[in-house]
This record gives C-alpha cells, structure tokens and sequence, in this order.
C-alpha cells in the first residue's frame, strides 16, 4: 500500500452563519473574509502538518490546485511542493496537481514538475486533474465543452516535451509553438509517474489505462457510495485487457482516529461539520456547468449519486459514519473499515484526509500519530503479491543531495 498524507489546507475562519449568509465557498467567495495575517500563520501551520507526516512514516505527502475558494488554500501546489522539497528528505511529492487545460502554454507545467523532481531528487508523483467546473469553467473562463479537447492537447504536449530531447515545433489547435526545448528535463525518465484525480468521468477510466496512469478517485461520499463506479473501473480495465495491478487506483477518504471511539467524535465532530457545511457549500449553479460531462458519462449514468446529494447541514455525525463518509473512531474501528475499503475498491493507493475542516494543529497531529502507531503497520499487509509495482510511484535517487545546514551556507557565501 501507498498511503499519502493529503493535505486541502482549508481556510479556519468562516463564520457560523456562512452558509445562510453567503451562497457559495467557491467563485464567488466574499474576499473581506480573508484576512492575510491569518493566512501567513495558517500556510505555514498546513506545511507543519505535512512536514510532521513524513517523520511519521507517510509514504507521500499530497496537495492540489484550486482557485477563487475558502476549501483549499492551494491555487498553486507546486509552491507547496517546493517548499516541501527542501524540508523534507524521504515521502513522494504528490501533485493532484495542474490543472493543465488551464495552463498557456501548458509547458509550464512541464517545466516546473521538471525543477520539482530535480530539486527533490525524483519524488515527484505528477498529477493531471481536468480541474472542477468551478475552477476550470467559472474561475479561469474555459469553454464546458471544448476542456477535455483542449486538456488532451496540454497532454501531448507536455509528454513530448519531457521524452524528446531535440527542439520540436508544436502545432495544436490551442497551443502553436514554434519551439519546444524544455530545461530542465524531469530527473525521473522518461517521466514521473502520474496520478489523474477523477470525479467519474468514464473518458478517464480510459486515459488512464490507456497511459498506465493511476487513476485516483477524489470523493467526500466515502467507500460505501464508491463501490459501483470503482466497480465499473476496474471492468473498464479487463475488458481493455490491462493488468489487474492494484495501484492503478487510488481513493480519497476523510478520516479521523482517537484513543476511542467516543474519543473520536469529541475530538473531531465540530472540524469535520465545519468542513461540510461551510468548505462544500457550493452554489449549485457552479457545480457543473453545461457541457463540463461528457455524452458519454452521463449516458452511463456514472455520476448519478451527484443528483442524490444529501443536504449536508442535516447530518449528524452518525449518519457521516454509517454512511463512510467519514471513517472515525478508535485505531481498531478505522482500520477494520480502511481494511474493507482497500479489498472493496481494490485500491493500492490511500489519500487520507486527516486534517480536516478548521481543525487545529494538535488535533490533527494526534489523529495522524495515531493511524501511524496504530493503523498503518495492518494497512501494509495489502497486495504483496504486486510488491510496489513502480510503475505508479515515484524512483527516488539512492544518493541525494540533503540541504547545507545554514551556518555552512553562510560561511560559503
């Protein structure tokens, strides 16, 4: 198992009233709610968190990109993961990750997940989202239905721009480009392994499969609700005659451990309603914009639990749990359920959100601390017929350079 410490750095300071105050966490957002001060404490705070995990044994470290919220403070996570990279020694860099249709050229994608696994001496594990409709449609103005078109054209250009070592001409539909000659080249070759963040488009299922990448399904409706379309997923890929490796997928869950499962539900319930209620409150009309799905997925009825979403503000913690939106409780309750999910879903690949809503710093490190000591040693035990099928995960260098001790670097200078 690879178990990634997935970080949405959330702004902690929306009020109790925001969501019959204001329509929307995203797009839209009020900005006079945000107060720089704060935020200079709070980014530095979520870098804690992240750095903490990898001296506890997470295999990766995980961030994101999404514009014009209070969700995730994260419009560029490469920032993020280049701040990671020098302060920290061992876990994968996971980018879910440039949103590449949005990028122009999309090239400079290329060029700064290159300098990333460079400086990082090959952690990088990359990531290609088509991006929500709220970020891709309403905030950066893309066309709905020309995304994906203009997203498999960023794709081909960043992938012959990585493997090809003479200067190319490029003459896409949206991006013409008289020379592509990308430095650095990615440290990883021919390129890192790449992670597609999902929200059950079935043109991805294909992508992924098509170019060995790890398709990473990315939902707050926990396993449970999952089942059917990770189901469909892996028919997807025995009837594209690919192999059944494990690690072609990935799941996010929400998840919070105490000593006990009381413990648990007085530690985190208030975080984890404040994520619900205020982080996903968004303005129905932003969710998904006319000709953002596919003919194709929404033919196959892939996304129809979107149609049943629950009014979040009338569930209670119970219901979170009954339902594995949120796995919570005691170290044995969480990992008997982690367990069922990985054999469920057959996923090789854990994004855990341990961090969630506007928790605080300590809640979170004893959360983490515990899944570590308590949860993680029994989630090891899946899939060792695969080994680590590098494939999907990152091929750090054996020797790296570890960072001057600031005293030397001053005396050098």
């Amino acid at each position: 198992m690879r178990l990634t410490y997935f970080a949405l750095m959330p702004w902690r300071y929306l009020p109790g009233d925001f969501r019959e105050k204001h329509r929307s966490v995203w797009v839209d957002i009020d900005r006079r709610l945000y107060d720089p001060i704060k935020g200079h404490a709070l980014y530095n705070e979520y870098l804690d968190l992240l750095e903490h995990a990898e001296t506890l044994g997470f295999d990766g470290l995980g961030c994101n990109e999404h514009h014009q919220n209070a969700y995730g403070l994260m419009p560029s996570p490469n920032l993020i993961a280049a701040a990671l990279a020098r302060r920290t020694s061992r876990a994968a860099l996971v980018v879910l990750g440039n949103s590449i249709a949005l990028y122009n050229p999309p090239t400079r994608v290329a060029e700064e997940f290159a300098m990333l696994d460079n400086i990082s001496g090959g952690r990088l594990v990359a990531g290609f989202p088509v991006g929500t409709s709220m970020d891709t449609n309403y905030t950066y103005g893309q066309i709905p239905a020309l995304t994906r078109e203009k997203y498999a054209e960023a794709h081909e250009l960043i992938m012959r721009a990585w493997r090809e070592d003479e200067p190319f001409a490029f003459n896409g539909r949206y991006t013409k480009l008289r020379y592509v000659n990308v430095w650095p080249k990615p440290l990883q070759q021919p390129h890192p392994p790449i992670h597609i963040p999902g929200g059950g488009s079935v043109e991805t299922y294909d992508f992924c499969i098509k170019n060995t990448y790890c398709y990473s399904y990315l939902s707050y409706y926990g396993y449970v609700r999952a089942k059917a379309l990770m189901k469909a997923y892996w028919e997807r890929v025995a009837e594209l005659g690919a192999d059944e490796s494990p690690y072609r997928a990935g799941f996010a869950q929400v998840v919070c451990v105490g000593e006990t499962d009381a413990e648990a539900e007085r530690l985190y319930a208030e975080h984890v309603n404040y994520f619900y209620n205020r982080c996903l409150h968004i303005h129905p009309g932003f969710a998904d914009a006319p000709g953002y799905r596919t003919i194709k997925t929404i033919k196959m009825g892939a996304l129809a639990q979107y149609g049943r979403r629950p009014k979040w503000e009338t569930l209670s913690w119970k219901n979170l749990l009954d339902d594995a939106f949120v796995i919570a409780g005691s170290p044995v309750t969480v990992r008997d359920q982690l367990n069922e999910l990985i054999k469920t879903l057959r996923v090789g690949n854990l994004y855990l959100l341990l961090h969630i809503g506007d928790m605080p710093a300590d809640k979170a490190m004893h959360s983490a601390r515990l899944f570590a000591e308590k949860v993680m040693p029994a989630l090891r035990e899946h899939w060792p017929e695969y080994g680590d099928d590098g494939r999907f995960w990152c091929h750090p260098l054996q020797q790296r350079v570890r960072p001057a001790p600031l005293a030397a670097a001053r005396g050098a200078a």
